[in-house]
């Protein structure tokens, strides 16, 4: 079953439990998703999928931290609970000292020196861990691993 109709079947269950917090959650990321397939005229793979749920997820964080600054914990609880609907459709996350051995590992192969080779670094980092690690954590790995 592919990520989709995973998603598809949860929103059914939601439903029928009448949990209209993550039904309101998992219909906006049906959403996102079929609005990208109606654009590009595509029909999305798991790997879109995913990628498309971390980009809400970063939205929900930077929503959360926003309503922190102005005091709106009703929102901040509201979009934490979207966060964890959310997560649930992610692949299981790298930890930090994984990403760190695989940054290494293509600035090796790359034989990549000094800041000025962020961006091909970043671009090959990026196709190998798409979906699998925080691209906050990704990035602050290769700028470490460029500086030594």
């Amino acid at each position: 079953m592919s990520l989709k109709d995973q998603i598809t079947e949860d929103m059914k269950a939601a439903m029928r439990a009448k949990d209209s917090a993550r039904l309101s959650t998992i219909r906006m990321l049906l959403a996102a998703i079929k609005q990208r397939e109606v654009d590009e005229r595509i029909v999305l793979d798991d790997a879109a999928v995913v990628a498309i749920v971390d980009r809400t997820i970063k939205q929900r964080k930077d929503s959360i931290a926003a309503f922190q600054g102005a005091g709106r914990s009703d929102l901040v609880d509201k979009e934490t609970a979207e966060v964890a609907v959310l997560q649930a459709y992610l692949p299981a996350r790298l930890s930090a000292d994984e990403i760190g051995a695989q940054v290494a590992a293509i600035v090796a192969e790359l034989g990549a020196a000094g800041p000025g080779d962020m961006g091909k670094v970043m671009a090959a980092v990026k196709a190998r861990l798409a979906g699998k690690a925080d691209m906050g954590a990704v990035s602050s790995a290769v700028k470490a691993a460029l500086s030594k």
